[in-house]
């Protein structure tokens, strides 16, 4: 069992939800956030049944994350 953090972000139609510290893109989604989140589940299962579990070696790791929220003058 290996622990991945899942971002899930909601949209006005929707749930994405994408994990940190893998290697290539998955990108899960749904009505709901925990239909989101099984998704990304199933897409990582997915991402590593196809590419195997060196899709986890990225260097550095990621020790923590954060979201923050910062003004940009546009």
């Amino acid at each position: 069992m290996k622990n991945l953090k899942i971002v899930v972000e909601k949209h006005p139609d929707t749930y994405v939800a994408y994990p940190l510290g893998l290697k290539g893109i998955v990108v899960g989604q749904g009505d709901s956030y925990e239909s989101a989140l099984s998704d990304i589940k199933s897409a990582i299962q997915f991402h590593l049944e196809t590419f195997g579990s060196e899709a986890f070696e990225i260097d550095p790791p990621i020790i923590e994350a954060f979201i923050a929220e910062a003004g940009i003058a546009v």
